[in-house]
Order: structure tokens, then sequence, then C-alpha cells
């Protein structure tokens, strides 16, 4: 599923699911190091646990950050 962000760096995230786990994240633009690692360490994780991890971190007077924004696609992923 893909996922267009609001109000961050990166213009799109890539979000694959394996049940109720994470398989697979890639960020289109943004902190390229930054994102591979959020994605590295989400890889395997519960949906529900990286959600509750990531939601609500702001960057800088940003209300949102990219690590809010798949907390944002992973909950439309479960959604759908």
């Amino acid at each position: 599923m893909d996922y267009k962000t609001h109000g961050v760096c990166s213009s799109m995230i890539h979000v694959e699911l394996d049940g109720d786990k994470i398989k697979d994240v890639n960020f289109v633009g943004g902190c390229n190091g930054n994102l591979q690692g959020i994605s590295s360490l989400v890889k395997g994780m519960k949906v529900e646990d990286a959600i509750e991890r990531l939601a609500g971190i702001k960057c800088g007077s940003k209300a949102t950050s990219c690590p809010d924004q798949l907390a944002k696609a992973l909950r439309e992923a479960i959604a759908q």
C-alpha cells in the first residue's frame, strides 16, 4: 500500500504487511539514512506496537514527522 505523506520532507511511504506484522517499509524522499534506519527497525514488528511508538512524534516545529506519518500509514493499512 502507498501512503501520500503530509507536512514532511518525504512524499510517500510504501508499506507492506504480513498479517499483523510489518514486512517492509520504504520512504520516498526525506532524510535517507534516518528513514532507512526507521524502516529497518520496524521490520518484523507488530503493527500496533510500531503505531504506539511512532504516533505523535514531531519534527522541530512541524506538527508531524516521518515516524508519525508512518504511524498514520500503518493505521490506514490495517483498516483496508
